[in-house]
């Protein structure tokens, strides 16, 4: 049982700051989207989860069985450790390594590292196509592809939460709807808990169970359901066009 609390954080790069007291919860099993545009905060607060950003101020907390972790104690590789795992925004795999080569990375955690092999049949079992290319370079795939790469590394740490940045980046309308519904499945299958960054509204409230919108570095609005999040008036303006 894991969840993810976030209170008040505050950071950035440097002198410039990106989130302004952002408070936000996932519980266990939930997917939760955070919805905005570019450059209103999305990556800086996955990566502040995932130590990658150091906050300037503010909580952020794993509650696992009753046991409070401060992650903005710890690096990434701890972060990893916990079981949470991260798909970043513009895949960043090993472009001359193999698509397999890029997946067995994934499964450093050690926690993941006696279940390699049955989390690589998962894996191929779930993105077919990386199966049937698991020995070409990752580098010489189609971007949705290698948007499946991505997501099966991340699934290689066996995680019990999953961090999604931007999973329609450079993808085909058509792509962005199999990969939203593919991450549903993975959720499903493997009980995750997941917080997922996007900037399509129409596709990423088709999998939320709740999400928040991020503009200019602050919780503009809480949804308390997808519904809430389609029918509000500032989302269907600025947002969905209507």
């Amino acid at each position: 049982m894991s969840k993810l609390v976030i209170k008040d954080l505050n950071a950035g790069y440097g002198s410039v700051q990106v989130l302004q007291n952002v408070s936000l919860n996932v519980n266990t099993g939930e997917t939760v989207v955070l919805l905005g545009t570019n450059g209103n905060g999305k990556s800086t607060l996955l990566k502040s989860i995932m130590g990658m950003v150091r906050p300037n101020s503010g909580e952020i907390n794993l509650e696992i069985n009753g046991q409070v972790i401060d992650l903005t104690r710890l690096d990434t590789e701890e972060v990893v450790e916990l079981g949470i795992s991260m798909v970043p925004e513009g895949r960043r795999l090993f472009p001359l390594l193999t698509v397999e080569e890029n997946l067995m990375l994934g499964g450093y955690r050690r926690a993941a590292r006696n279940k390699i092999d049955d989390n690589l049949d998962f894996c191929f079992s779930i993105f077919s196509r990386l199966k049937e290319r698991r020995k070409q370079q990752a580098g010489s795939l189609s971007g949705g592809e290698q948007q499946m790469v991505a997501v099966a590394r991340s699934l290689m740490s066996d995680p019990s939460i999953l961090l999604v940045d931007e999973p329609s980046v450079g993808l085909a309308p058509i792509l962005v709807s199999q990969m939203i519904a593919k991450i549903k499945e993975l959720k499903e299958l493997k009980s995750l808990t997941i917080l997922m960054a996007e900037q399509n509204f129409n596709q990423a409230i088709k999998i939320a169970d709740r999400g928040y919108v991020i503009v200019h570095g602050e919780i503009a609005y809480e949804g308390a359901s997808a519904e809430d999040l389609a029918n509000n008036k500032m989302i269907k303006e600025y947002y969905l066009g209507v």
